[in-house]
């Protein structure tokens, strides 16, 4: 049986995620464009950097930082950033990035997850469309991007600015 393409380009993001560094979560984000695959990005430190995986110390997890909060304290660059940095805007106009996430511990994919605020806009000023999310091996979750730009709670506008 031949998988879907969804579930083909959520293999590929998948598979781009082990290249990641970080000790807590690793994804994975490729665009794709009419069938063919703009560009790909995981999480890692800016080049030149030391990686977390390479100095053995996460400093969110040190200080106890719940999922989804504080990331300036990362030393990360988010997957869908690194994605959408390696791309020119004209090829994202219109396309769909795929992201996958994997726990860094066990190895297991991590389902239930989105882009967080930071990425949500740069995925909007690139001119992606849709953003598809794994959940396991065979489901996903598809976002709207137009829904985050209509609805900007879900940018984090009660963040505080």
């Amino acid at each position: 049986m031949r998988v879907d393409k969804s579930n083909y380009y959520l293999d590929i993001a998948q598979t781009v995620a082990e290249r990641g560094t970080c000790l807590r979560r690793n994804f994975g984000a490729i665009i794709v464009k009419n069938d063919s695959i703009i560009a790909t990005g995981y999480n890692g430190a800016p080049r030149g950097r030391k990686n977390c995986s390479d100095m053995g110390i996460c400093m969110r997890e040190k200080l106890g930082v719940p999922r989804g909060q504080r990331y300036e304290l990362c030393r990360s660059v988010h997957a869908e950033a690194n994605c959408i940095i390696s791309a020119p805007r004209a090829e994202m106009l219109g396309s769909a990035l795929y992201l996958a996430c994997i726990d860094a511990k066990s190895g297991e994919l991590t389902g239930d997850t989105e882009p967080c605020s930071m990425c949500k806009r740069l995925i909007i000023n690139a001119g992606i469309e849709r953003v598809i999310v794994r959940n396991s091996k065979d489901k996903f979750t598809e976002f709207i991007v137009n829904d985050w730009i209509e609805n900007d709670a879900s940018l984090g506008a009660t963040e505080g600015y």
